[in-house]
């Protein structure tokens, strides 16, 4: 795989666009929206109770269970379409994973504030598949020490961006509201639950 890192420091993202065909996309994206157990729960953030302002699932290998802002999830079995995406960026980047979250972002309404994907259970320096389906939506990268060192990217229907090395420790990424946005948005991000 061929690809530009698109961090300047301190990290590895790699994206490719059009990972997916559009006909492979559009499939996956009917697909997923109807038949994926979507739930949308509770996350506790700076100690107050607030619904998830997105829809999301859990999938992955047995007993790779996976904990974050107060929410415990244990996984739901892959289903067909899962598995062959896992294989094809498993393929294409070396790297194997085990479970995989999904995010459902229903309109522009609906986002993921700055965090980072550092959980104990990811192990050390993890590497994280992500791809997206349905309406673009734009990604933002912060640095974690560095305010002022940022960039952007749009996540296109049917890409892939392959974050690994220090990029998670190092760096913040969000995707913000954006009222304007009428159409969805599928994000998977496969991981590998190390405990």
């Amino acid at each position: 795989m061929n690809s530009v890192n698109i961090l300047p420091a301190d990290g590895e993202a790699y994206f490719y666009p059009d990972f997916f065909s559009v006909e492979e996309s559009d499939r996956l994206w009917m697909s997923l929206r109807e038949n994926i157990q979507w739930k949308q729960e509770p996350v506790i953030i700076m100690g107050k109770e607030i619904m998830q302002p997105r829809l999301t699932a859990w999938y992955g290998d047995k007993g790779k269970s996976y904990s974050y802002t107060g929410i415990s999830m244990d996984p739901l079995p892959w289903t067909e379409e899962l598995m062959m995406i896992k294989e094809r960026i498993t393929a294409a980047s070396g790297h194997a994973f085990n479970s995989a979250l999904l995010n459902y972002y229903r309109d522009g309404n609906d986002s993921v504030g700055w965090h980072r994907d550092n959980e104990k259970s990811l192990g050390i320096n993890p590497t994280i598949g992500s791809v997206s389906f349905g309406t673009p939506r734009t990604f933002h990268f912060r640095h974690y020490r560095d305010k002022q060192l940022k960039t952007k990217i749009l996540l296109t229907h049917g890409s892939f961006l392959l974050m690994t090395g220090a990029t998670q420790h190092n760096w913040l990424h969000s995707i913000q509201k954006e009222p304007k946005i009428t159409g969805g948005r599928i994000n998977i991000t496969f991981r590998t639950i190390t405990r």
